[in-house]
């Protein structure tokens, strides 16, 4: 009995260093060797190809149902040729073996995403049969006992605060795969056929490496990308306030005292103020603004006249709404409109003239600064920060824009009595102050500051200090550390994501995201 259990014992089994092998034998031995093992960039990760095995049986079918639905656009480019008059997809199943994660990769970056890098291999017993239509005949060709061994690169961006914390998955090649697999045209093995098995392979390595091969990528959707992402500005609306007729007398002793409000739907900005014209119906303004558009197809310009009261509330004389998908970019166009006292179309008090308002409106659309994939594309190369520019030519070169300035976060910031960092920025004399985080040495912030420019900041210096401050008691402001930085580097880049060193700090460091994006 005894003898029967030790029997059926797994025998471990036998390692040997491998100095003890034949050289001739080395080729044959490392292709096998797991990737962490050459490779230190590489993790080892038993951990996930437990829960890959217990998973694929329902992996197996997704990722079925994602060949299926990619599959189908491609088989329709053939339907109609070689007298070929449809194909269907019989059987599909990659068997019960699953994939082997022989290494994982993880980058390390300061972007909003996760890149990842797993190096798979699959030697499964799958199963293919493809039904193609042909003359009325139904020919089955059958794939089996495919193999894979692939190098993807993974990203999931962008990171967002909504389960499973990322909006979608960016899938692509980094070399070309390596695929093995037996074909069956009606029962008869094609793959025996001379030259026919290396002809098949190169055929179908060449076609996904056209597909996936870095920097083609395949995207995998997860997430609505709006959701805790806020969107980006994607363009300036220049408006001229040029003048208005006819405004309601709503001074007894008196004229009005107009000025007008412009703001966009969907933004908190404060809004944008013209002068106010004293004891005047008639008044003209020739007055400019930019307003930094998000969305100019769903986006609304708000218009709105008041007169000015020097006490009290101030009186609306009317209002208006010009929606942006009226406007065609770099276009400039004249508005000559009718005040209302709402947009209330069965309001009666609307009867009621409330005169006119004229405008000058051009949307700027910004240029594109990234790809789809999100990596830089530099407008301007430039291999020497310092390189200086005449004055004529960077005028011609950079125009007006918006500067971003986004605070993600600190790290070892401390004070000597109290440690409530916040961040101060200051540009051109403006200042702006990120929320206070009380008692932590690594504040995180992650908030956006904006700058619009006439100009590129060629030449100007952004001054960043982190500060704290205490309620009560002495000492209630202190500061842990500043930077100043020359933004003509994030001009000619373009983006700069990088964590600074902090002056008058021992180990403080700053992390800054700041990207300049021309009109």
């Amino acid at each position: 009995m005894w003898k029967r259990h030790v029997d059926n014992i797994r025998q471990e089994p036998v390692i040997r260093p491998i100095q003890v092998f034949d050289s001739s034998s080395w080729p044959d031995i490392l292709p096998e060797i797991p990737l962490w093992v050459k490779n230190s960039d590489y993790e080892r990760v038993d951990w996930l190809n437990m829960v890959i095995n217990d998973m694929w049986p329902y992996l197996n079918k997704a990722l079925c149902n994602i060949i299926k639905s990619t599959a189908e656009p491609i088989y329709a480019e053939y339907i109609g040729k070689f007298q070929i008059q449809s194909i269907d997809l019989d059987t599909l199943t990659l068997g019960t073996i699953p994939p082997a994660i022989h290494g994982l990769k993880v980058y390390d970056s300061n972007e909003k995403h996760l890149v990842l890098e797993p190096a798979v291999r699959f030697a499964g017993n799958s199963n293919i049969i493809l039904v193609l239509k042909v003359f009325y005949l139904n020919i089955h060709v059958q794939l089996i006992d495919l193999q894979v061994s692939v190098a993807p690169r993974l990203i999931l961006k962008p990171l967002v605060p909504a389960f499973p914390c990322f909006a979608s998955i960016i899938v692509s090649l980094m070399e070309k795969p390596q695929i093995d697999f037996g074909l069956k045209l009606m029962g008869c093995d094609l793959m025996a056929i001379p030259g026919l098995h290396h002809l098949v392979q190169e055929t179908i390595k060449r076609q996904v490496a056209s597909l996936f091969l870095w920097p083609q990528t395949f995207e995998i959707p997860i997430l609505d990308t709006s959701l805790g992402a806020a969107k980006k500005p994607v363009g300036l609306l220049h408006v001229k306030v040029l003048r208005a007729e006819k405004l309601l007398k709503m001074d007894l002793l008196s004229a009005s005292d107009p000025y007008v409000k412009l703001s966009l739907s969907g933004e908190r900005l404060p809004a944008k103020k013209t002068s106010i014209k004293m004891n005047n119906l008639n008044p003209e303004w020739n007055e400019d603004f930019k307003l930094t558009v998000k969305d100019p197809q769903t986006q609304v310009l708000q218009i709105h006249v008041y007169d000015w009261e020097k006490v009290g509330r101030h009186d609306k004389l009317g209002m208006q709404l010009i929606p942006l998908k009226l406007l065609v970019p770099h276009e400039r166009k004249e508005f000559a409109m009718n005040l209302l006292k709402n947009i209330n179309p069965n309001d009666t008090h609307d009867r009621k003239q409330r005169g006119k308002i004229m405008l000058d409106l051009t949307f700027v659309p910004f240029k594109e600064d990234y790809d789809r994939s999100g990596s830089l594309i530099l407008q301007h190369s430039m291999k020497n920060s310092s390189m200086k520019r005449s004055e004529s030519e960077s005028s011609q070169a950079y125009g007006a824009g918006l500067l971003f300035i986004t605070i993600v976060g600190a790290k070892d910031v401390e004070g000597k009595h109290h440690t409530n960092p916040s961040a101060l920025v200051v540009f051109r004399g403006e200042m702006k102050k990120t929320k206070t985080i009380k008692k932590t040495r690594d504040p995180t912030w992650e908030e956006e500051f904006q700058f619009m420019l006439d100009e590129a900041p060629l030449k100007d210096v952004i001054h960043i200090e982190i500060i704290s401050t205490k309620r009560f008691g002495f000492r209630l402001k202190e500061s842990l550390g500043l930077v100043r930085i020359n933004l003509v580097d994030v001009v000619h880049n373009g983006r700069i994501n990088e964590k600074f060193n902090l002056i008058n700090s021992r180990n403080g460091v700053i992390h800054l995201d700041m990207r300049w994006t021309a009109a």
